[in-house]
């Protein structure tokens, strides 16, 4: 039996009450990013491809691709920066008459368990601007 190699994985999640329209809609413009990314995504604009947007981060320039389907509540995306590359798998699902946003990162071979620990964490800091920003709509 072939042996199969996984990269350590850890899934956030945030309930958010707004409806399931409203943070798909506000999640899938990536224009929007900056304004809940306020750790990783310091700006965003349209590239000269069409799939993918310019993005500045911490580390510098990277490229952002999002690869969205609103029947499904998919909101996966690919990121390329400096540090790393990364595909990241996200959905809004609902959750009662609200929606819940869940977002899974795989950790990249060239971060040390300890780096990724402090990078996932700082992902808490965003979900909370998210829920804050689509609750106060």
């Amino acid at each position: 039996m072939p042996h199969h190699r996984t990269a350590r994985s850890v899934t956030k999640t945030v309930r958010i009450s707004c409806s399931v329209d409203a943070a798909f809609a506000f999640l899938s413009d990536l224009g929007n990013w900056p304004r809940w990314g306020v750790v990783n995504v310091k700006s965003t604009s349209r590239s000269s491809d069409p799939e993918w947007w310019d993005m500045v981060t911490p580390h510098g320039s990277a490229k952002l691709r999002l690869r969205a389907n609103a029947q499904f509540g998919i909101l996966d995306h690919d990121f390329v920066d400096p540090q790393a590359s990364w595909t990241v798998p996200a959905r809004v699902v609902r959750n009662g008459d609200g929606a819940e946003f869940l977002i899974t990162f795989f950790q990249p071979p060239g971060f040390t368990d300890e780096f990724f620990d402090a990078q996932i964490a700082l992902v808490d800091l965003e979900l909370a601007k998210l829920k804050e920003i689509l609750e106060a709509k």
